[in-house]
């Protein structure tokens, strides 16, 4: 264990990162195009991946405190940190390029995840507006298969009596 495995992982990471974005523009591309027939199955992507980013992170950070004790720098270290107590060689720039390449990509990540949400939002809004203009209550039915609601349909009264 050491740098080389750290730096591997990261790799790991980023491309999980990477996956993360691509699955949640697909998700916006639904969105706007009004597929919510698919929204599930491309939310259950998302979930799938976000899985697997807590087990890369988690075995990133194990690697992250082995590391720091073999640079003697504590065991909590961040990679930032990890960055800052690189010993003399290419590590520092090494770890300093994934931190970068991670930081840029989470940020994309939460602009689309965002943007994702308020369409979401905007949706649901529009839904709710589009039963409470129909103007008929959901109603239930009884043991035989009635409906209790009554029709809001028009009627016809004589008025010649």
């Amino acid at each position: 264990m050491g740098a080389n495995e750290l730096s591997a992982l990261l790799w790991r990471e980023r491309e999980l990162l990477e996956l993360l974005l691509f699955k949640l523009e697909e998700e916006q591309l639904l969105l706007t195009a009004g597929r919510s027939r698919w929204i599930q199955h491309a939310t259950r992507e998302v979930e799938q991946v976000m899985e697997r980013l807590r087990a890369a992170g988690l075995a990133r950070s194990v690697e992250v405190a082995a590391v720091a004790l073999e640079w003697s720098t504590t065991e909590d270290a961040s990679l930032r940190d990890l960055v800052a107590g690189a010993p003399d060689g290419p590590w520092s720039d090494i770890f300093s390029a994934h931190l970068r390449a991670m930081t840029t990509v989470t940020a994309e990540i939460k602009r689309v995840r965002d943007s994702n949400d308020t369409f979401l939002r905007e949706a649901l809004r529009s839904t709710q507006e589009t039963f409470a203009t129909t103007g008929s209550s959901g109603g239930t039915y009884d043991s035989t298969g009635a409906s209790d609601s009554v029709s809001a349909g028009g009627r016809l009264f004589d008025t010649s009596l």
